[in-house]
């Protein structure tokens, strides 16, 4: 279906939106789905230091965080307590060869983040580090927690003197006072567990044992790795690949893993039936070349492409993906409609993925910073455009309108998810319901606001064919099926 553009008197208030979207530059922040944070950790039994290979894995897992970084390490055969280093900015800016050459110890655990609210600053940074009366402990965290204010509050009046603003410090906290009265830590983060509520995967370290944490539900990834003598916890399998270790298994929702050298110990007390794993870690978050829960991402977005093609087929010359999760998108399209694939956009990977950084300035021409249109592969064609959201249609319409000025013939734009109706509470910063176009817009009124000759989205009712048929997936964001019942208020502006 072909919609008029400036022609009729019918289209000419939608039509102005467009115009007010592509000239909308201080919206492009906030047209990009984050995620809020990635995890790892790592053992070696033989006592050699892990600062640098938890370096590298953090590296890996850039793509989940660029706002901070940080690595705290301990050594179980030396002097009790950890080092501990962090800072805002990317993996490689944070970190050199001297700061990590003091970083000694061979257990450890790292984290990159991005926040979701709340300051942006260093002191937010993980991993935290808490000492108390039975020791040190070191935590990294991956989530967000729907009770965090209460609990804070609740802890607050009982002594705790926080430094931060972040709900991760909640459970750190949590987890200490429970050691107080529990046998072993392990014990004290399952019972920590029972009092969180949201989304999380948690990766701790006390002095001799590794411990991996991950809620109910199973929301945020987690999966353990080996490679000789050293065990990880990683939030994606593609940080194992880049550290040389085996993937051994994920960890199951509701699970606590404790390493330690005399084994892998296992508590599912907590595990549970109902899971709701998050189904934008296959559309979006996670390294295509990650596996999540027995099911790869690359082949989960080739799934999305195939099922686009057969829901929403058009006459076309070209597929294109808009890099880089639109890409093997783009390339199932192509394969079941027979449409030729191609490369249509130039990324400008020295830029980095900018766009993750949560801040409101300096983002006039980031589109056209990032991408560049190869003008002999678009011009007179009729082309397939494939991208993996659209949440205020900034983004869209700035590329449709890239495309066209390249002499792009027709621009037909199908969207690898379902339309974004609902916030997130989870640890995914889809903002409220005002700031969602398709929330307030019909798919024919948001095709003309972009700008597009025709819009499809997948269809919701098809969203498990993307992970092998499973089902227990959130698709919150689309539904507004809550698995957990959301606040009664927007409490992600209360902590970060």
């Amino acid at each position: 279906m072909t919609f008029c553009k400036n022609k009729c008197a019918d289209c000419k208030s939608v039509c102005k939106m467009n115009e007010e979207l592509l000239n909308r530059e201080d919206d492009f922040e906030g047209d990009i789905i984050h995620d809020e944070c990635g995890v790892f950790g790592a053992y070696d039994f033989d006592g050699h230091d892990v600062s640098s290979t938890i370096y590298y894995g953090l590296f890996a897992l850039q793509h989940r965080g660029q706002e901070s970084a940080g690595i705290a390490v301990g050594d179980t055969n030396g002097p009790k307590g950890v080092k501990c280093y962090k800072d805002m900015g990317l993996v490689n800016e944070v970190f050199n060869h001297e700061n990590l050459s003091k970083l000694c110890g061979d257990i450890g655990v790292g984290h990159v983040r991005y926040s979701t609210a709340g300051s942006s600053v260093r002191e937010n940074a993980q991993p935290l580090v808490i000492n108390y009366v039975k020791g040190t402990l070191g935590m990294a965290h991956n989530g967000n927690l729907l009770n965090a204010v209460e609990l804070r509050e609740e802890l607050s009046y009982t002594g705790a003197i926080f430094q931060t603003t972040i709900d991760s410090e909640v459970i750190a906290y949590l987890i200490a006072r429970e050691r107080l009265y529990a046998p072993t830590v392990e014990l004290s983060v399952r019972n920590a567990m029972r009092r969180i509520k949201g989304a999380y995967s948690l990766v701790v370290m006390s002095p001799k044992k590794l411990i991996g944490a991950r809620d109910p539900f199973g929301f945020k990834p987690l999966c353990i790795g080996k490679r000789d003598n050293t065990y990880f916890l990683s939030s994606e399998t593609c940080a194992l690949d880049t550290v040389g270790a085996e993937f051994v298994r994920d960890v199951e929702p509701g699970e606590v893993v404790t390493i330690t050298p005399e084994g892998i110990f296992s508590d599912k007390s907590l595990c549970q039936e109902k899971h709701a794993r998050c189904i934008f870690e296959y559309i979006y978050f996670a390294r295509p070349d990650s596996k999540i829960d027995g099911m790869g991402v690359y082949e989960s977005r080739i799934i999305a492409g195939k099922i686009l093609a057969q829901t929403h087929p058009v006459e076309a010359d070209l597929v294109v993906g808009v890099p880089e999760s639109g890409n093997p998108a783009a390339l199932g399209y192509s394969i079941e409609s027979g449409i030729p694939y191609g490369n249509a956009f130039i990324k400008n990977n020295y830029v980095g993925r900018t766009f993750i950084k949560p801040k409101q300035g300096e983002r006039e021409s980031s589109v056209k910073v990032k991408l560049n249109v190869l003008k002999e592969a678009v011009a007179g064609k009729r082309v397939v455009m494939i991208d993996d959201s659209i949440v205020r249609g900034t983004t869209s319409a700035r590329i449709v309108s890239l495309l066209k000025a390249a002499g792009a013939k027709e621009v037909h734009v199908r969207i690898s998810s379902p339309a974004f109706l609902h916030p997130c509470y989870f640890g995914t910063d889809i903002p409220s319901e005002d700031q969602l176009i398709a929330s307030g817009h019909s798919v024919e009124e948001i095709c003309k606001m972009i700008g597009a000759d025709s819009l499809g989205y997948l269809d919701v009712t098809r969203l498990s064919e993307m992970i092998g048929g499973k089902t227990d997936i959130c698709d919150a964001c689309f539904t507004g099926n809550y698995p957990i019942e959301p606040p009664k208020i927007d409490i992600r502006g209360e902590m970060g």
